[in-house]
């Protein structure tokens, strides 16, 4: 094996360059993976533009990946060379109040790697063993690289106790709206309904199975959860696009002493009207990435033919050609879905 690989940094907004470094040892409790893939989220997507308001730079990125173990470290047992994993990118304490109650993607002190600490952005990456998750033989690298937003719509649909035969509205059809829509699926809501204003997306959603699909430039949304659940409307509904237009939405025509659940990360302080929220004893929910449970589901439902991900797999870029990733989906904002670097290129 060689002793130095590439790595990936971000120096500033919209600059990248790689640097040649020693391949890194792995720890008597991490494994040495060779990264395969890594996918490019929204979140990265606001790094790069400077506007990602818990990053500094310089930063290595990648948190959405899929690899395989080339190395054990000494003390690892549960784990082979050969294996494909994925890695939960969370890097918590371990010690605070919701760490030691079951709640570490709530951690005071949490960092996630591509963030607040090393990304995966490079050709190896040393990490504890206890942070990696094996994927099953036949599941491919492009799929492994996308459980983790999945695991976080399994776990926000997770946030409402009652999802199983649930009339679901989703507001939002993006690559997280339409993998909440299936997640919601997958764990038995009886209907999913979600909106967007892009005819393009819209149409995606329904090719992977979600109920219905809604344009809210044709058809106010209140006019829609009517017409797809009856006048007693849906009993939660999501929030996938996280700005003032979508959430004032959600508190103007949920049902009276139904749920909101905020997924999306606002852009901005929000400008609501909470009079409404509480006139009408609104639940207002959020949720907040995942837990290991929410990994495994998400395995196990793309397993069970119940979540597609290859229809939301966009495009794939060499490794080398990261930049270019990023300025292709600035190009393409509207047919965008899910972008690859592929590492192995």
């Amino acid at each position: 094996m060689k002793t130095t690989m590439l790595q990936e940094v971000m120096t500033a907004p919209k600059k990248i360059i790689f640097q040649e470094i020693p391949i890194p040892k792995p720890a008597n409790n991490q494994v040495l993976l060779k990264i395969r893939r890594i996918g490019i989220c929204g979140s990265d997507i606001h790094v790069y533009h400077g506007l990602h308001p818990f990053t500094k730079y310089p930063v290595t990125q990648g948190h959405e990946v899929s690899g395989e173990i080339v190395k054990l470290g000494a003390d690892v047992k549960d784990f082979k060379v050969g294996q494909k994993v994925t890695v939960e990118p969370q890097v918590y304490c371990g010690e605070c109040y919701p760490c030691t109650h079951g709640k570490y993607n709530l951690c005071e002190n949490l960092k996630v790697m591509g963030f607040q600490t090393t990304g995966t952005a490079s050709e190896f990456f040393a990490v504890d063993a206890s942070k990696v998750t094996p994927l099953p033989d036949n599941m491919s690298f492009d799929d492994g690289a996308m459980l983790e937003p999945l695991a976080v719509t399994v776990h926000a649909a997770k946030r409402f106790p009652d999802i199983k035969g649930a009339k679901v509205a989703i507001l939002g059809c993006g690559p997280i709206g339409i993998l909440l829509a299936q997640s919601a699926k997958a764990l038995g809501a009886e209907k999913v309904l979600i909106t967007d204003v892009s005819d393009l997306r819209l149409e995606l959603a329904k090719k992977v199975g979600v109920d219905f699909a809604v344009n809210t430039r044709n058809k106010d949304f209140g006019d829609a959860m009517v017409a797809v659940f009856g006048k007693d409307k849906a009993d939660v509904i999501y929030d996938c696009a996280g700005n003032d237009i979508t959430m004032g939405q959600a508190i103007k025509y949920a049902r009276k002493g139904s749920t909101i659940i905020l997924v999306a990360v606002f852009g901005k302080m929000a400008n609501v009207d909470l009079a409404v929220l509480n006139d009408h004893e609104l639940d207002l929910n959020t949720s907040m990435m995942y837990t290991h449970v929410d990994y495994l589901d998400a395995i196990k439902f793309v397993n069970e033919g119940k979540i597609q991900l290859a229809p939301l797999q966009t495009k794939h870029f060499p490794f080398k050609e990261f930049l270019a990733a990023y300025q292709y989906i600035d190009a393409n904002r509207e047919t965008t879905m899910k972008v690859l670097i592929d590492v192995d290129r």
